[in-house]
């Protein structure tokens, strides 16, 4: 009787092993590196947990048309790879996609920050876990300045110092800074986002009444200011940046000389930028910051996020698997930095002391987690607030509108796009 009991008991453990392996999907965009490590974790983590999972990938063209279509129908894979400025467009009442929160007994979400988490949530509801978190940082190519015979600046009076400094002793060709390269627009939106942030502390988004938080006498501040780094040569002006064909800032040959010597990127295209310099390399420093800054202002947010399907028929199994990608060795080794250094504490750890990354890109990562700053709305992404933005500035640039009327164009254009969320 007891040897019965005994196997009985193990058949019935047997039977429960078999009946919460689920069959799931995941969907994710990338190039060919992202699909071989992503298939190899989910292939790791699958066999760990118990579960198979479908890949489902694509490149970037086209694959948020494809999201958008599968949660209308409500056919979306279990797991997918979610772009954070989509949160506003496919959950804006928080309701879009699974409340991570409901997971935290498998999920280990105490290896991501309170900021991090906060990025990710919509009314209260933890809609995806960041997989990486980037920022702005500012590059500076030492060697340019060591020629010039000045340290690297750390604010933003500084910069404007070394500006007369270059041209003195380098040439009339030198910039200390330059963040218009590519698209010019896109970096004088940058450029005024974050002096105006640290004017006012606030990020250009009220959350609370989503509407815009910075007067218009703020945001002609922030304007002015943009045009003053012009006037005074530590920038290039719009005109010179569009004559130049607005090529890519790092494939300029006066970058790769140091004729630019600095410019406010993303601290995971550390690599991009260094790589073209000819002589010496680029040291990442801290937030330049304006007088009286209420804040530095970093522009911070996660690069993409892993979310589970609302519909999902297996959810918790859906949460094993993330956990594993993000939190376990089998994910963590699989994935390497093929989605940048992961925003999971102990993910990043993994990876860096086994040498995977490099040392001046987690120097720049550092400085990006540990910077203050208000949190960044996803609006600030959105592709008509930066539209208004940009045919703004360039107004501005070209002398046909004031500082005060653009502020007011830009204040009203965006508040007319928040309207519609």
């Amino acid at each position: 009787m007891r040897k019965t009991t005994t196997a009985l008991a193990v058949i019935m453990a047997l039977s429960a092993g078999s009946a919460s392996a689920a069959d799931l999907r995941m969907s994710w965009w990338g190039g060919d590196s992202r699909h071989v490590a992503t298939q190899e974790a989910l292939k790791a983590c699958g066999e760990k947990h118990g579960h198979t999972i479908k890949p489902e990938f694509t490149g970037w063209t086209g694959h948020q048309e494809k999201v958008a279509t599968q949660l209308a129908g409500g056919t979306e894979a279990d797991i997918m790879q979610i772009n954070w400025p989509w949160l506003p467009l496919f959950s804006l009442e928080g309701d879009g996609f699974a409340d991570l929160n409901e997971y935290s007994d498998t999920i280990d979400l105490s290896q991501w920050s309170k900021d991090q988490l906060d990025s990710a949530t919509v009314n209260g509801k933890l809609n995806g876990l960041p997989v990486s978190t980037t920022g702005r940082v500012f590059f500076f190519n030492e060697a340019t300045f060591d020629k010039a015979g000045l340290p690297l600046p750390t604010t933003w009076d500084e910069l404007i110092e070394a500006a007369a400094v270059f041209k003195e002793k380098l040439g009339e060709d030198y910039y200390p800074f330059d963040a218009q390269g590519g698209d010019q627009g896109l970096g004088a939106i940058l450029n005024v986002s974050l002096v105006t942030t640290q004017m006012t502390g606030k990020d250009l988004v009220d959350p609370a009444t989503n509407t815009v938080a910075w007067t218009t006498e703020e945001l002609q501040k922030g304007i002015e200011f943009n045009q003053s780094l012009a006037d005074k040569g530590v920038i290039r002006d719009w005109k010179t940046v569009a004559g130049g064909g607005n090529v890519d800032l790092f494939e300029l040959p006066a970058w790769s000389e140091g004729k630019i010597a600095g410019s406010y990127e993303w601290d995971s295209t550390y690599g991009k930028f260094n790589d073209p310099i000819e002589n010496g390399e680029l040291v990442p420093v801290g937030l330049l910051t304006v007088e009286d800054a209420a804040t530095a202002g970093v522009y911070r947010k996660p690069s993409m996020l892993f979310s589970i399907s609302k519909n999902s028929e297996n959810p918790e199994a859906a949460a094993q698997i993330v956990n594993c990608l993000l939190n376990e060795p089998e994910g963590i080794e699989a994935l390497g930095d093929t989605r940048g250094i992961p925003a999971s504490r102990i993910a990043a750890e993994t990876l860096a002391e086994g040498g995977a990354i490099h040392p001046r890109l987690l120097e720049a990562h550092k400085l990006v987690i540990e910077a203050e700053g208000p949190t960044v709305s996803p609006f600030n992404e959105h592709p008509e607030v930066r539209e208004i933005f940009k045919d703004t500035l360039e107004e501005f640039a070209y002398g046909n509108i004031s500082a005060a009327d653009a502020s007011t164009e830009i204040i009203e254009g965006v508040n007319g796009v928040l309207a519609k969320f």
